[in-house]
């Protein structure tokens, strides 16, 4: 793009682990940012990954296939994978002349799915902050799937992962319960949504976790686990299911507040097309979100006269 005036981008940096459904998530929410009007760009970041559902506009096999480096470096599939990533940071150049070109779309990151990269790895981190030296503004999207919540202790180890990767990943970030419409094929869970989205008193997962014998032995580690989740305070998850069209709005408003992105008016009146359509009668934006978006977009100065009209 040289001579052109640098323009800020929007993506989400869609990570979580293997099988949680990020390559899903990326596939509906394609579809769903299209018929709102954006154009958007899904990027594989994913060397293993094979036979994409979306419309692939850069795939990073075609700087490093996970097989070749497998196969060449006697590397078993984990240390493949972070070769790759390690690769990709070692040859950024490429990256910027394949996103370069597409100036002006909404992008989405398929990224990979080791847990590694987002804990303790510095390979992606440092992928994600030369972006953001390229003007790119993302949100970290971080899928965990819902069955954890119908096991205590799984669920206070998402916790862990979910705080770990939030603080290392240094990026705006939104944590989603993705597969929430086969959650009740999981098992009857031990408390109400809310008190797993919220992640509220911790101390009655412990409670359960006593009644098992096994995890009685390790109570005060348990105890020290949950300390920290709820000293740091910051973990929390919006519930996803990706076949609902109002589940997937509400999750694009958390991320669009998130890394900056504002409605334009055009693409609000889609949005309200597409959720009438969907719920059989005309839909208008009630809540304290839907309302902030609209009226403080700075976008549109007819919107923001009006808003101080109000």
């Amino acid at each position: 793009m040289a001579g052109a005036a640098p323009t800020t981008a929007f993506g989400q940096a869609v990570i979580g682990p293997p099988g949680s459904g990020k390559t899903t998530y990326c596939l509906g929410m394609s579809e769903f940012l299209r018929a709102l009007g954006r154009r958007v760009a899904v990027v594989n970041l994913d060397p293993a990954n094979e036979g994409l559902p979306y419309e692939c506009a850069v795939d990073v096999g075609e700087l490093v296939g996970l097989g070749d480096v497998m196969d060449a470096l006697r590397l078993g599939p984990n240390g493949g994978l972070l070769y790759c990533m390690e690769y990709l940071e070692a040859n950024l150049d490429w990256l910027r002349t394949k996103l370069d070109p597409l100036r002006g779309h909404y992008f989405l990151f398929d990224c990979p799915g080791q847990v590694e990269l987002c804990t303790h790895h510095g390979a992606l981190r440092s992928i994600f902050s030369q972006m953001a030296q390229w003007d790119l503004r993302l949100t970290a999207v971080h899928l965990v799937d819902s069955h954890y919540c119908t096991d205590p202790a799984k669920f206070i180890s998402v916790l862990c992962t979910s705080l770990a990767t939030m603080l290392h990943v240094e990026l705006p970030h939104v944590n989603l319960l993705s597969k929430m419409d086969l959650i009740e094929h999981y098992g009857k869970l031990a408390f109400n949504l809310d008190y797993y989205t919220e992640v509220l008193d911790l101390s009655y997962l412990l409670d359960h976790l006593a009644s098992d014998p096994f995890f009685r032995h390790y109570r005060q580690l348990n105890e020290k686990l949950v300390q920290l989740i709820e000293d740091y305070s910051l973990v929390s998850f919006i519930p996803l299911n990706i076949q609902d069209k109002e589940s997937i709005q509400r999750v694009l408003q958390a991320v669009d507040k998130a890394n900056g992105y504002c409605f334009g008016v055009q693409e609000q009146r889609s949005l309200e097309a597409m959720m009438s359509a969907a719920v059989g009668a005309d839909f208008h934006f009630s809540s304290t979100l839907g309302i902030q978006e609209k009226y403080l977009a700075p976008s549109d100065p007819s919107v923001e006269q009006e808003a101080m009209q109000l």
